[in-house]
């Protein structure tokens, strides 16, 4: 059997999933950041199940065998996903997109907003993961770097194409085949998340801030300028700035866009690294610019028209959250059929239109346009074939590469 690296969690590693889930992504909802409340911090024996310990984390010898599957006899199936990241009736007590599946295909939907944080959810399901036991989940929906680990194990069953008629053929090109999942194997993404560059118009005198080398060298926003606390984000664009390939990049490579960001910092260009707090000062123009993520811009451009965004001519970083179905999950095929549901464009329009984050499905523009026209000339939740050719995905990293290169951060944020 091949050998897999150890799944424990080195104290850098620790650190970073405390700094997301208190001010970073995992502190968020998925539909409007804005109304975050954050989760906190996890309880100690919950980092030290995620360490690994009292649980092996060796490769399921039986990987690659289907569960048995009993969607023929039983048509229903258990879906966990994020808070708020399910469109819902006015009176916000039904799940429209859902009923119209059960309506088509008889399947009944146990749905559940049970995911706060990725960390937090894989201290729940790793037991039984790793037991070779039925979570008790058909579906569940994590983001990238779970994503990959939960393939890296086993842990997650390998897809049937001919139930995924619609997921195959409307998959978006950015999407298709991210370097911890080929061809898309295990995993289908539910909405993409990328990270650009924003500013406050008002905050600038109407100058256009358009690069990561303008947010660290334009001396007019010196101390008005923030990076994200997430490394794949800041670092990321950084590198893309420095003509690097985030999905290829080298030890090197990394130490050039952390002294290139540690130069800014010694010379107050930056203001902190932030998390999604970041929001309420860009909002009040005291961050100018800053690095940001694009649900975040989305949902403040509701109210400030001032807030605007740009791709930078060097790229921008996108990252996904993903769904997959469990090992041992009793409705493979019930799944499958769901996460094919939402690759029809027009509940795939309905989708967008609720979460506001990048909509992975082709050919749902027009479909959008029905329900809100703005919506759908949005390139952060359409983009078009320009937007999407500038994506970037940060390549996997090696339990080693993701101690060092947090280390490394860590120092570099004060954190």
């Amino acid at each position: 059997m091949e050998q897999y690296e150890p799944d424990r969690l080195s104290a850098a590693q620790l650190a970073a999933i405390r700094r997301s889930m208190t001010s970073g992504r995992g502190a968020l909802t998925r539909r409007s950041m804005l109304r975050a409340t954050g989760v906190g911090a996890l309880a100690l024996g919950g980092l030290a199940g995620l360490g690994g310990c009292g649980i092996p984390p060796a490769k399921r010898e039986d990987e690659g065998l289907a569960a048995a599957d009993h969607s023929a006899a039983e048509k229903r199936l258990v879906f966990s996903n994020w808070t708020e990241y399910m469109d819902v009736s006015e009176d916000e007590k039904r799940y429209p997109t859902l009923e119209e599946f059960t309506g088509r295909t008889g399947i009944k939907v146990s749905y559940t907003a049970d995911i706060n944080d990725n960390v937090e959810f894989f201290g729940k399901i790793k037991p039984q993961l790793a037991a070779g036991q039925d979570t008790g989940r058909d579906l569940i929906c994590v983001t990238d770097w779970l994503a990959a680990r939960i393939i890296r194990l086993g842990w997650a069953q390998q897809l049937d194409p001919s139930n995924l008629p619609h997921a195959f053929a409307n998959l978006s090109e950015q999407f298709r085949s991210p370097d911890w999942d080929p061809g898309r194997a295990h995993s289908y993404p539910w909405t993409g998340i990328p990270t650009v560059v924003a500013y406050n118009a008002r905050a600038t005198g109407g100058r256009t801030v358009d690069s990561v080398s303008q947010l660290l060298d334009d001396p007019k926003l010196k101390g008005r300028v923030a990076f994200l606390s997430e490394m794949r984000d800041s670092i990321g664009m950084t590198l893309l700035d420095l003509g690097k390939d985030p999905g290829a990049f080298t030890d090197d490579d990394f130490d050039a866009a952390v002294a290139r960001l540690q130069q800014a910092v010694d010379r107050k260009q930056i203001r902190r690294f932030t998390g999604n707090d970041y929001t309420a000062d860009l909002d009040k123009g005291d961050i100018a610019a800053c690095v940001a993520w694009a649900g975040d811009i989305v949902q403040l451009q509701n109210d400030n028209p001032d807030i605007k965004f740009t791709v930078p001519d060097s790229g921008y970083i996108i990252s996904s959250d993903n769904l997959l179905v469990p090992a041992e999950a009793r409705h493979k095929t019930n799944a499958e059929r769901l996460i094919d549901h939402y690759y029809r464009p027009p509940v795939a329009a309905r989708l967008a239109a609720y979460i506001n984050y990048v909509c992975p499905v082709d050919g749902v523009r027009a479909e959008l346009a029905k329900i809100d026209k703005s919506m759908a000339e949005n390139t952060l939740i359409l983009p078009d074939a320009a937007m999407a050719a500038s994506s970037h995905a940060f390549r996997s990293l090696s339990s080693e590469e993701e101690t060092a290169y947090e280390e490394k951060f860590a120092k570099l944020i004060g954190a």
